[in-house]
């Protein structure tokens, strides 16, 4: 696999020569015809919008199809969040749970970031996603209980995941009703390099971010019970 890798990379452009209509015509039309200045979102959340929504839909699928097959060994199965009678700390570790505890906000700060600016500079609701449920594991890790219904509410966490996925068909539908096209975008460009710019990409941008956090934060909160239940000596 390895030297298949390397004769695939042998052969690519150098970088910067591609030469292809394709994507000369998206660096040209990006910034004009939809006021961001990242290409990459655009080409994500416009100009192939359809390929997005499956791909969230695949993440979407996936987190279900976890739950469903989780839940179903668990069946009848009353999962504690806790051992009896016991009230430590998550993390044993005092340094550990300080660190974790002040790099939450910072976290959550910078995913959140990261989502708002995907349509300017590098990253969007894929990215921001995983960063903003990385916050949630840092609160669980430095968490000063094992109390994990408390920390991971799974109904809040599937409600953010089908919002998340829910809420980007919606866009797409609404451009389908206001712009006569799915996921035509159906607000105006604004100002160029500007946060409110780039029509419904900030909007996608936000509904990729909830539904990617949300999704993986059911799959990690399915595993934690399910490790909980296998501790206590069940399967």
């Amino acid at each position: 696999m390895a030297a298949l890798l390397a004769w695939a990379y042998s052969g690519l452009p150098a970088f910067g020569s591609f030469a292809g209509r394709y994507g000369q015509a998206l660096a040209r039309m990006t910034v004009p015809e939809r006021g961001a200045t990242s290409s990459v979102a655009v080409t994500t959340f416009d100009f192939r919008g359809l390929d997005t929504l499956g791909e969230e839909f695949i993440l979407f699928a996936a987190a279900v199809g976890v739950m469903v097959l989780l839940r179903a060994q668990r069946r009848g199965e009353q999962v504690a969040a806790e051992p009896a009678g016991a009230h430590r700390p998550t993390a044993r570790s005092r340094a550990l749970r300080s660190v974790a505890t002040a790099l939450v906000a910072p976290v959550l700060v910078l995913g959140a970031s990261v989502v708002a600016h995907g349509h300017l500079t590098p990253g969007g609701g894929f990215q921001g996603g995983v960063i903003l449920m990385s916050a949630f594991v840092l609160v669980y890790a430095g968490g000063a209980h094992l109390r994990a219904e408390r920390v991971r509410p799974l109904s809040a966490m599937e409600l953010a995941e089908g919002l998340g996925a829910g809420g980007f068909a919606l866009i797409g539908i609404g451009g389908l009703a206001l712009a006569g096209s799915f996921l035509e975008n159906f607000l105006g460009p604004g100002q160029k390099g500007s946060l409110l710019s780039g029509g419904d990409v900030p909007l996608l941008n936000a509904a990729v971010g909830l539904e990617v956090m949300g999704a993986l934060l059911v799959v990690l909160g399915e595993l934690l019970d399910q490790r909980f239940l296998v501790r206590r000596g069940r399967r």
